[in-house]
């Protein structure tokens, strides 16, 4: 019996629509359909897919064992993950080696900040992995601005909000154009690297791009309250134009 493809799908930042052609194809007809959630939440990931997938599809729900409960420095939040990444990465060779294609659902772009990279290191030695990309949420977030995000020569960095303060700061004032992904809880330290850059006058916060729930605004207008963990932080560049 030859293997099965564990392929990674791109869904995009949110939006249905936004889809590839390709993703769709494959999810409409896929058997298996793997995704990562929270424990005891549907998952982004799955809400995205409602109503696209056939009704016999086996789904099979990957529970984070720890999201924020540990500090990420902590040697226990890599050691709890890794093991994790390795019993999900075992389940779901052992259906590509029993014959069966598996989808994996992947928020944005697989190879961008994604769970889906941990579980291909660890698979595509062994079976065959292909990848499905997609547009990623930073796109959809600077779309939504409404702005170029980037002119000329400008030079466009992506960072995350899990940075230290001095490492965010200093990245931010070398750069012309800047995306800061995983905010949430990290938003006051964000703000405060950007201040000190210089920039806070020019960043823009945009919440849960090209969804319902989508919100866009000035940060500095955003005064202190909580946002949801995938919002994203920009700084559009301001570079050469004809």
């Amino acid at each position: 019996m030859s293997a099965g493809t564990v392929y990674g799908v791109g869904l995009g930042p949110g939006d249905p629509d936004l889809m590839s052609v390709r993703a769709d194809r494959l999810l409409r007809g896929a058997q298996h359909v793997a995704y990562f959630r929270k424990a005891g939440r549907a998952g982004r990931a799955r809400t995205i897919v409602e109503g696209l997938l056939r009704p016999d599809a086996v789904e099979i729900a990957m529970d984070y064992p720890v999201t924020t409960e540990i500090p990420l420095d902590d040697p226990a939040y890599a050691a709890c993950l890794s093991g994790f990444y390795a019993e999900v990465a075992g389940r779901l060779r052992a259906l590509a080696e029993g014959g069966a294609d598996v989808m994996v659902l992947c928020e944005g772009d697989p190879f961008f900040y994604g769970s889906f990279m941990h579980l291909y290191t660890r698979l595509k030695d062994h079976v065959p992995v292909q990848v499905v990309p997609a547009i990623t949420g930073m796109s959809a977030a600077w779309t939504a601005t409404c702005i170029p995000i980037t002119w000329g020569d400008d030079v466009l960095s992506v960072l995350t909000g899990t940075m230290s303060e001095d490492a965010l700061a200093r990245h931010m004032a070398e750069a012309d154009a800047l995306v800061v992904m995983k905010v949430g809880r990290n938003l006051p330290k964000v703000r405060a690297a950007l201040e000190k850059a210089g920039k806070l006058d020019r960043a823009w916060l945009v919440e849960c791009a090209s969804m319902e729930a989508e919100r866009v605004m000035p940060l500095a207008e955003a005064g202190t309250r909580t946002v949801p963990y995938f919002s994203i932080v920009l700084v559009h560049g301001q570079g050469r134009r004809p």
